[in-house]
């Protein structure tokens, strides 16, 4: 049947916002409310004729109302097909008259566990007769019509206004986003049960539930692919919860590289004021500075081509003179913690360049991190070590300024497209080689990408000169380290655990070079 009238609802719902609204409209309709507990509560309050399910079924809510829905008369109500008649003559037998409209959303499950309640509460907010009722409505969709979300009962409304019927295309509609919305809780419960109190990290079955973040985006990374961004229900933070401050929707292409431009400035989250500037999931600049905009100067400085069109991060608010110098380059997005009024005011301006807010997460924070192959997906822990401490492994020792860069060109590595080659001087990367096929590659590619920085700012010698290089992986070959002299490195930072390791050592001391060994790689793909 397309059109069903809507004669009897029942009503059970923890977030009450918009209920006794569309309860009224059921009432003026004619509509019989049946519901349970707060509800009924609530929608007496509001001065409507309620009744209790108890007394439609005939039978007491009981232990603690754990049961209360869980009865024939009200799925027998919602399961009975109106065009069956051995069904209709079951339902007579019994007196299961039929419900037409369920109203259910669940116990907050996911908000108890956030709030870090016990186990025993968490147990206790997780629903059972509310996920059954909506089950059994969305089944039988073709006479029975379910809602699961505050935001869906004004069009039902309007929809009603008519003739208080519901046609076939939105019970269909209700129907799927009913068994999405159980799906979603239900892998809510398992995710809990198997990483927060089973300690589980790669369960037999990993439960995966996200919700659309707005509009499907534009396009994909190509204009021919469509995309659109997903996140948990609880919001994990992050570029996919962070707020557009201004600007026009970000695309594919600007969340990859956003996300890219996030995870790295947080590695500087409570360093001194840092920029980093992203082009296609690369850093092409990062530098740190005694004021923001001066460590915006310093980042474009190291590869100025690059940052045009880039992805700009800062791990601070950006003021006004930060903003100022960031809009003279094109820019397709900036992202920070805030930005100060008069910020704003500048970005305004520029209405093309999106403004993205969102507090920096912790580097080391725990979680996992997943990416489609071919039939499957590769989970993984996220890359949350920076190292285990270093190993200098050269005769000579590094001063406190090569020590210094070292550190600062081992985090930003760590963010580099392997095989990584990173050189850093003075608080800022110097040159930087990525994605290359051979190390040694990479090694040559940063110290070119330095040697024109150095002739487009008019320097004298390029910023490779005394600085520090690291690598996300061993150099296999004393070749890499060799490159990296040449540039004029003076001290190098790399993970250790070659065959060759004696080989690249000794090459080290020959050069007069420091080098540490960190213990841990970074290989980024």
């Amino acid at each position: 049947m397309d059109m069903i009238r809507i004669s009897r609802a029942l009503l059970s719902v923890s977030d009450k916002d918009g209920l006794v609204d569309f309860a009224r409209t059921l009432a003026g309709h004619g509509v019989e409310l049946l519901s349970t507990g707060g509800t009924a509560r609530a929608l007496r309050d509001a001065g409507l004729t309620v009744t209790d399910v108890a007394d439609h079924t005939g039978f007491p809510e009981m232990m603690d109302g754990r049961v209360k829905t869980l009865h024939p008369k009200v799925h027998g109500g919602l399961l009975a097909l109106r065009d069956d008649a051995g069904h209709q003559a079951s339902a007579a037998e019994h007196g299961i008259p039929p419900i037409d409209l369920v109203v259910v959303n669940l116990y907050p499950f996911q908000a108890t566990v956030a709030r870090g309640a016990d186990r025993p509460e968490v147990i206790e907010n997780i629903d059972i007769g509310g996920p059954s009722m909506v089950r059994s409505a969305a089944k039988n969709h073709a006479f029975v019509a379910c809602v699961t979300n505050p935001v869906d009962y004004a069009a039902l409304a309007e929809e009603m206004a008519a003739s208080g019927a519901l046609s076939l295309a939105t019970r269909r509609r209700l129907a799927a986003k009913a068994f999405a919305a159980t799906a979603a809780y239900d892998a809510a419960i398992a995710s809990w049960f198997a990483f927060a109190d089973q300690g589980a990290m790669f369960p037999d079955l990993l439960p995966l539930a996200l919700t659309r973040a707005g509009e499907p985006l534009r396009y994909g990374e190509n204009p021919h692919q469509a995309a659109a961004v997903y996140r948990p229900q609880a919001g994990g933070g992050g570029v996919a919860s962070a707020s557009l401050a201004q600007g026009k929707p970000l695309s594919y292409n600007n969340l990859n590289d956003a996300d890219g431009a996030f995870d790295l400035i947080a590695e500087f989250r409570d360093a001194a004021p840092t920029i980093a500037i992203i082009k296609h999931a690369n850093p092409c600049g990062v530098a740190t500075a005694a004021t923001l905009a001066d460590a915006y100067a310093a980042a474009k400085a190291c590869d100025p081509v690059s940052a045009f069109g880039g992805i700009i991060a800062a791990n601070r608010a950006i003021d006004e003179a930060t903003a100022a110098a960031i809009l003279e380059l094109f820019t397709e997005v900036v992202i920070a913690p805030d930005a100060s009024p008069e910020a704003r005011a500048l970005f305004a301006r520029k209405p093309n360049v999106r403004l993205l807010l969102s507090p920096l997460p912790d580097p080391a924070r725990p979680g996992l991190t997943l990416r489609s192959i071919g039939g499957g997906v590769l989970v993984q822990s996220r890359d949350n070590r920076l190292h285990d401490g270093l190993t200098v492994v050269t005769a000579r020792q590094p001063t406190d300024s090569e020590r210094a860069d070292m550190d600062f060109a081992w985090k930003v590595a760590k963010h580099v497209k392997s095989n990584a080659i990173v050189y850093a001087s003075g608080g800022a990367t110097a040159g930087i080689g990525a994605g290359q096929m051979s190390r040694v590659d990479s090694a040559r590619i940063a110290a070119w990408k330095a040697r024109d920085a150095a002739e487009a700012n008019g320097w004298a010698t390029p910023r490779t000169i005394g600085s520090a290089v690291a690598s996300d992986a061993f150099f296999p070959f004393a070749d890499g380290l060799e490159a990296a002299a040449a540039a004029g490195a003076t001290a190098v930072i790399q993970p250790g655990g070659s065959m060759r390791d004696a080989e690249v050592i000794a090459a080290a001391d020959r050069l007069g070079l420091t080098m540490a060994f960190t213990g841990i790689r970074h290989f980024r793909h």
